[in-house]
């Protein structure tokens, strides 16, 4: 597998794990330090644990919003190294009779340590969902 397909592979088990709500499954799909650049704000997470303690408090946030699911419509690899690939993404925050109310542009860094490809880096911009 190239470093290309081990990025998309990661973030292809992101989105699976965030639509299963699996948040153990979901840190295991990152690489720590993990940092999330969003609403202006940075958030670094220094652990699997304390992301996996931040990913259940935040399943309330997306109850809220009436989030049922999560589509990745597009992925384009930017850059690509031996040990990092920057990806640009294109998601859709779907209810549950299918309708878009959040559509983001994103863009994340896949990174390899010690063997594993996971993601290191999100930064994501709110943009007018898609009718």
């Amino acid at each position: 597998m190239t470093e290309e397909d081990s990025a998309k592979a990661a973030v292809e088990g992101f989105i699976a794990a965030f639509n299963a709500q699996d948040h153990e499954a979901l840190a295991d799909t990152l690489n720590y330090p993990h940092v999330r650049l969003a609403n202006g704000r940075i958030v670094t997470v220094e652990t699997q644990e304390d992301f996996v303690e931040m990913s259940k408090r935040g399943k309330s946030h997306l109850a809220a919003e009436g989030w049922d699911h999560t589509i990745l419509l597009g992925m384009t690899v930017v850059h690509s190294g031996s040990d990092k690939v920057h990806l640009a993404l294109n998601i859709d925050r779907c209810h549950a009779d299918g309708s878009i109310y959040n559509q983001f542009e994103t863009f994340w860094i896949a990174t390899l340590q010690d063997g594993h490809w996971g993601i290191q880096f999100r930064s994501s911009y709110l943009v007018t969902p898609r009718r």
